[in-house]
């Protein structure tokens, strides 16, 4: 009986097939811009040279030959290919694979099974591999589009070795389209700027721009077309972003840092990447808010009104109108003298906070509303320190025991330099009234 998830038997010759199925490499060798795995120096380039093929988990972009490579590899080690799809597939249908797995096994032949889009198997069913893997039934090959350290299981993910398989460049995307033009024996009907333009539509994915190239070779034109022509006949292709998955973290964090760098076009590079793939404004408002609070800080105290002034004006003028308040929030955080200051003290605060407990405050700064708390001792010795000279006591306020730890030290830059000046003033005369 056929194998109901095999994948290895080829359709009729006559059957139609797409053009990124007629070009799928049919050697190793062949596959584009993934050098660093598979060249002789890298980890499927140094397996296939030791003759032992490790489970893996293939980590990538859409469009950049996971499932290519994956059926390549099964070739190269004379395994049996077999393939599902998280999507697809439960428990009953995974328990097949295995049973055919095992019989496989008993006549001599190993199974590279291909798991598409792994990361969407929960955790058990991540763990029903565990045991064929351990006992030689599969080699599993998963291929997912999201960080593994995130979606796999640790088990799973201590018994296959992670693979990360890059987006194409624009170099390789013209090999394809080379490759595509030779196959179809004639080049694209479209110049030099508007060749480039394809390629960028396809944003790094190889099986985007194979779909593209079949579309504009499929137009009656006797001239060749220019970007404007091309634009108006093609939609751009739409930015790769989940706002739940991967790219988000990955995007928020470049914009952090590009405010944290003091760099405003790259953060509003990084804003309008975010924006464009649809992500929440509120969402960004609110991390502005947060860079503000923590990477400048008191450096500038008006970063934090202006990024609450932005979130404000967002939400009476909604998008896209009130993007613009952002984009200019963006461009002030970048461009404002920068302090951690108040963060680190802020840590060091809990920290010492959690090392001493429960310890009660000195007694000469607490309240003694009746008798028996000021037979105790409450409120005796406060110094009111707008009686004392300067408006300053230099009292101490730590718990009994507590040495006096310095928490802000605010840094030369920006409105924190006068701070600064201000906390060395107050520290002189601390230690000349022996506070």
């Amino acid at each position: 009986m056929a194998d109901l998830f095999d994948r290895n038997d080829p359709a009729p010759p006559d059957a139609p097939r797409p053009l990124a199925d007629r070009l799928r490499p049919r050697a190793l060798s062949e596959v584009i811009g993934q050098d660093k795995a598979l060249g002789p120096d890298g980890p499927l380039g140094a397996m296939l040279a030791a003759g032992e093929l490790a489970s893996l988990i293939l980590w990538g972009p859409p469009g950049v030959g996971k499932t290519t490579i994956a059926r390549l590899l099964a070739d190269q080690t004379a395994l049996h290919f077999t393939q599902i799809s998280a999507i697809f597939s439960g428990v009953p249908e995974l328990r097949k694979v295995f049973e055919q797995a095992k019989l496989r096994r008993k006549s001599g032949q190993g199974t590279l099974l291909f798991v598409d889009e792994i990361h969407r198997f929960n955790k058990s069913q991540q763990d029903s591999f565990l045991p064929h893997m351990e006992d030689g039934t599969i080699t599993l090959v998963g291929a997912t589009t999201e960080n593994p350290s995130f979606e796999l299981n640790a088990a799973l993910l201590s018994r296959a070795q992670v693979i990360v398989l890059d987006r194409f460049s624009l170099a390789d995307l013209e090999l394809l389209a080379q490759r595509a033009e030779r196959e179809l024996g004639r080049a694209l009907p479209l110049d030099g700027p508007a060749r480039e333009a394809l390629l960028e539509m396809a944003d790094g994915d190889g099986r985007a721009l194979l779909n593209l190239v079949a579309q504009v070779m499929g137009w009656q034109v006797t001239d060749k077309l220019d970007p404007q022509a091309l634009s108006s006949r093609l939609m751009r292709r739409a930015a790769q972003y989940d706002k739940s998955g991967d790219a988000h973290y990955n995007l928020i964090s470049a914009l952090h840092k590009s405010v944290r760098g003091s760099d405003p076009d790259a953060a509003l590079y990084w804003f309008a990447r975010m924006i464009e793939g649809g992500e929440d404004p509120r969402y960004l408002a609110r991390r502005l808010t947060r860079m503000a609070v923590e990477d400048i800080g008191n450096a500038d105290p008006q970063a934090q009104a202006v990024c609450l002034d932005a979130w404000q004006s967002y939400e009476r003028m909604g998008s896209p109108e009130g993007e613009l308040a952002l984009a200019q929030a963006v461009i002030y955080l970048a461009l404002a003298p920068k302090s951690n200051a108040g963060y680190v003290a802020w840590k060091s605060a809990l920290r010492l906070a959690k090392e001493t407990g429960s310890k009660s405050p000195p007694k000469h700064i607490l309240n003694a509303p009746t008798k028996l708390m000021q037979s105790e001792g409450y409120g005796a010795g406060y110094a009111y320190d707008h009686d004392a000279e300067d408006g300053f006591s230099g009292q101490n306020y730590f718990p009994d025991g507590v040495k006096r730890p310095v928490l802000y030290q605010p840094v030369e830059r920006g409105f924190e330099r006068e701070l600064g000046k201000r906390v060395a003033f107050f520290a002189k005369l601390r230690e000349k009234r022996g506070g």
